[in-house]
């Protein structure tokens, strides 16, 4: 009998070779930045965190939980400011020790933003071929690399959760008209009243159920912490809410709003509050108007990144640690400079401009605002055209991409 043939083993070539050096080499010099990227938010000692864990202690012991204060060099005192809702997720970390804590939000939020990066990038992975696992870790490595998220992970923020709830609805449930679809963005509203923007996303893009879904879950959350924490509800309901002085000084840099940017061309003044209100109408105009152009072109992602960038903009404080939505403005960036052709002169210059905005967006956000720059702890009026540009680089950036953000044509999902 004649002998089997065998098919002689693969033999990679020398560009293959070459291609899969570059990756490892790319992957590791990113992986390489991280840490000195980290270095200077690690001051930050889960700040914020700490604050919430004490005030939970201090609310156990029967103190009026928004009577909790602590002293801060930067905006002299801090407080317990998110709603009661948020206090009831949080009061049973109270019970474990710190550094258990420090541990689960931390895993939680590498975990978040594993996934949802995951999330964002895939569909731009199916839609141009993309090798799928070099693109996730590099897409990965570059979003822990932006300053929001090492703030968010320093401080011991809980933004990511709110990123995970918004995103599963708008990125999942509303495209796919799920019951559900709302439940996300009505807890999110509840847990920190931000992300009430996209309530308002919902309803001028007409997605009428999923705009009552999302309010009605919003409502029955606050009113579930009113139950259970009937002083502390009215108390911040009808007092620290308008209380803003609690919030934070809004002229400090990190404050990356329109109204940290007015504050910090007129401190020790205040701005002029009829001025605000025209460019916080002006920008949420313009921008949801934008954002349902989107919605209505089947582009969920750009319109939600657009509605994210509005809500920075058009809220009185904004610190750096809440302006997650750069990175999915990037993802649409790079897609639609994929999308692009590259024939015809106009294409070209169309594809080289989405690359260029992907890139210094990227690198903007990477180098930040704070990490690598002391503003002083005084209130300091801006004074120079390069700490105007420095001062407001968010607010800058977050306005031109309200303008220029491309819809992308017949995306897929995300």
């Amino acid at each position: 009998m004649p002998a089997e043939s065998v098919a002689p083993p693969a033999v990679a070539t020398d560009d293959q070779r070459g291609r899969l050096v570059r990756r490892v080499v790319t992957v590791l010099a990113l992986a390489a930045v991280l840490p000195v990227l980290y270095l200077p938010g690690l001051n930050h000692n889960f700040l914020d965190l700490k604050i919430y864990m004490s005030a939970m202690d201090w609310w156990r012991a029967g103190h009026p939980l928004y009577d909790y204060v602590q002293p801060d060099r930067v905006q002299g005192e801090l407080y317990f400011t998110y709603p009661p809702f948020s206090a009831l997720l949080l009061w049973p970390f109270g019970l474990l020790k710190l550094g258990a804590t420090v541990a689960i939000f931390t895993l939680l939020t590498v975990l978040a933003l594993v996934v949802t990066t995951r999330w964002l990038v895939e569909p731009v992975i199916a839609r141009h071929g993309l090798p799928r696992v070099f693109t996730l870790t590099v897409a990965v490595l570059l979003v822990f690399a932006v300053e929001s998220t090492r703030e968010t992970i320093t401080f011991g923020q809980i933004n990511m959760l709110l990123v995970v709830l918004i995103l599963a609805d708008l990125l999942f449930a509303v495209p796919g008209g799920k019951r559900w679809a709302g439940v996300g963005v009505g807890l999110a509203t509840a847990l920190k009243l931000f992300p009430g923007i996209f309530i308002v996303y919902l309803l001028v893009t007409r997605q009428w159920r999923a705009a009552v879904v999302a309010s009605v879950t919003a409502a029955a959350a606050t009113l579930l912490a009113a139950a259970v924490a009937p002083r502390a509800s009215w108390r911040f309901w009808t007092h620290e809410l308008w209380a803003t002085d609690r919030v934070g000084r809004p002229d400090y840099t990190g404050n990356q709003s329109l109204f940290g940017l007015l504050n910090r061309l007129t401190v020790p003044e205040e701005p002029s509050r009829l001025l605000w209100l025209a460019l916080v109408a002006l920008v949420a105009g313009y921008g949801l108007w934008r954002a349902a152009r989107a919605a209505r072109s089947g582009d969920a992602l750009t319109g939600l990144a657009l509605t994210g960038l509005v809500g920075s903009l058009v809220s009185p404080i904004t610190w750096t640690h809440h302006i997650y939505w750069f990175i999915p403005a990037v993802v649409v960036l790079v897609d639609a400079a994929l999308d692009a052709g590259h024939g015809t002169a106009e294409e070209r210059r169309r594809r080289w401009w989405l690359f260029a905005l992907a890139a210094v967006t990227t690198a903007a956000v990477s180098y930040g605002v704070l990490s690598f720059q002391d503003w002083g702890v005084a209130p300091v009026r801006t004074d120079s055209p390069a700490e105007f540009l420095f001062r407001n680089e968010y607010v800058l950036l977050a306005l031109l991409l309200v303008v220029t953000l491309p819809v992308r044509r017949a995306p897929l999902r995300g």
